[in-house]
Parts: C-alpha cells; sequence; structure tokens
C-alpha cells in the first residue's frame, strides 16, 4: 500500500506496534535517503537543495500535486554537484523547465570512452557515459572542486566558487589559486548518499546501524530486531538498482524460510557481495 506513514501520527499513519502485531515477518528497504553534504563557506545561503528534494518536487508537480512555491530551475544559472546517474536526472530536469543554464561539476577525471585494458571483460568499465540528458544540453567539468558559494544581500546563492581538483596523499583537494565563480542561482547537491534515515521508523523498531549509516544484518537478511529483514540500498549502501533487486529476491526467499521452514524461491545473492573487480 502507497501513501502509508509507519510510525507517523498524521492521517493515513501507521504506528509501528500495529505494524509489528499484523504482519509476523517485515522488510526494511527504504532506500539510503540521507544526502551527502557539503561544508563550505556560504552552504546556508537559500537556493542551495539536496538533489532528491528537488527531483521529488519535480515528479509530483508532473503528476499533478498540489506544492506551495516548488523548486524550479526556469531561467536560472543552475549548477549540479555530483557527476553521476542523480546529477543526470537534475540535469534533464532543468532543462526541460527551462533553466538559463546547467553546469555538472565532477570532483574526478573524465572516464575514457573506450575500455581500458585494466578493466578486462567481464568486469563492468567506467567509461565516460552520456545520457539522454546530456545529449540535451548542459556543460561538464570535471577535477572541480567546490570551495564556496557567493551570496547577495538577500541571503540567496548567486555564485559558486570552483577550484581545480589535485590529488595528495590519495585524497581529492581544491588546487591553490585556481579558484573561479561560475553564476549560480539554483544549486543542486548530487554527492550521493551516507545511509538510511535512522529518524522514525528505525529509531521506533531499534534495529541496529552502522557507522557509515547502514542498517545491519546477519547472513539470513535478518537484522537485530526478531522477524524484522532488511534488503537494498538501506543495508548495502547506496548501489546500483540490480543490487536492489537481486538482494529484495533473495530477503523474499529468507522470510519464506522463516515464515514456513523452507523456501523454493530464488537467492541470486548472498549478502555483502561485490561486482567482478581488479
Amino acid at each position: 500500500r502507497t501513501g502509508i506513514d509507519v510510525g507517523g501520527t498524521g492521517e493515513g499513519a501507521l504506528s509501528v506496534e500495529e505494524l509489528r502485531s499484523r504482519f509476523d515477518a517485515v522488510v526494511l528497504a527504504t532506500g539510503a535517503s540521507v544526502p551527502r553534504e557539503l561544508t563550505v563557506p556560504g552552504r546556508e545561503a537559500t537556493g542551495i537543495h539536496p538533489a532528491m528534494e528537488y527531483l521529488t518536487q519535480a515528479n509530483r508537480l508532473v503528476e499533478g500535486d498540489w506544492i506551495e512555491d516548488p523548486l524550479s530551475a526556469e531561467g536560472k544559472d543552475v549548477v549540479i554537484i555530483g557527476g553521476g546517474d542523480t546529477g543526470a536526472d537534475c540535469l534533464g530536469t532543468a532543462l526541460r523547465q527551462g533553466a538559463r543554464s546547467v553546469t555538472t561539476l565532477a570532483i574526478g577525471t573524465q572516464p575514457p570512452s573506450a575500455r581500458d585494458e585494466r578493466q578486462p571483460w567481464p568486469i563492468h568499465p567506467v567509461l565516460f557515459e552520456v545520457s539522454t540528458a546530456h545529449e540535451e544540453g548542459g556543460d561538464r567539468s570535471y577535477l572541480a572542486s567546490t570551495t564556496g558559494f557567493e551570496v547577495d544581500s538577500e541571503g540567496a546563492v548567486s555564485g559558486l566558487e570552483v577550484a581545480r581538483t589535485r590529488f595528495v596523499d590519495g585524497t581529492r583537494v581544491p588546487t591553490p589559486d585556481t579558484a573561479t565563480v561560475l553564476p549560480a542561482t539554483l544549486v543542486l547537491i548530487a554527492m550521493g548518499f551516507t545511509g538510511a534515515s535512522e529518524e522514525g521508523l528505525l529509531t521506533t523498531l531499534g534495529v541496529d546501524i552502522t557507522s557509515r549509516g547502514n542498517i545491519v544484518h546477519d547472513a539470513d537478511w535478518a537484522t537485530s530486531v526478531d522477524g524484522v529483514f532488511t534488503a537494498g540500498d538501506c543495508a548495502r549502501g547506496q548501489s546500483l538498482i540490480v543490487w536492489a533487486i537481486a538482494e529484495g529476491r533473495s530477503c523474499a526467499a529468507a522470510v519464506d524460510e522463516h515464515l514456513m521452514g523452507v523456501t523454493s524461491l530464488p537467492q541470486p545473492v548472498r549478502p555483502g557481495e561485490k561486482p567482478v573487480t581488479v
């Protein structure tokens, strides 16, 4: 059922106590929704938002939901911090909303356009990817380290200070005396996620959480609370949807065995499995 606030108090809410009393098993597949922050001067300015806040509102507007004062890129200079899939989603959305300009910043180097010999088949290679959103427009900048924001007299972001990235002892840091300022009236932070939100449901259930913000589970996908299981990004950490799908199927088999004593359901992966790497 959608639209159910488990652990909430508003209309349509379902208490954790009622959830546990009605169901013999619960699977937590809430994702890794806590955004990674950027702590640089000027971050407190208005007009700087986590990417998912922006994308969620955009999807709701398309579905016809009413949102008071929604975020919009129309007529704005947009800077997206983060060169991954979430950043690409922000790019496409901002362009279609009529942004004046859109620039995507990535802190790393631009990947090669062809498979590197150090990543032979069947390893999934790291390649320079051009999504449909990138084909629509916008600029992309690599080795870009955000060092601060310019703020206007009304407290809104007006520019983004960016320096060239260098590597010192394996750490990415800004190169001194290389900073330039990009016009920016809407900044979207798409730097990934740090784990599952512990507020509400997870806190009330009392499941153990790792230092990295992931839900602790054993080899059978079971959490520290009896009858509660977990799978996907909230357990693995931010990853690809194919891992969440595979873990969900394996977790379903574990729940079936927990309830019935035996299962014939497929178990595509085991907890902690990783992709093929060199």
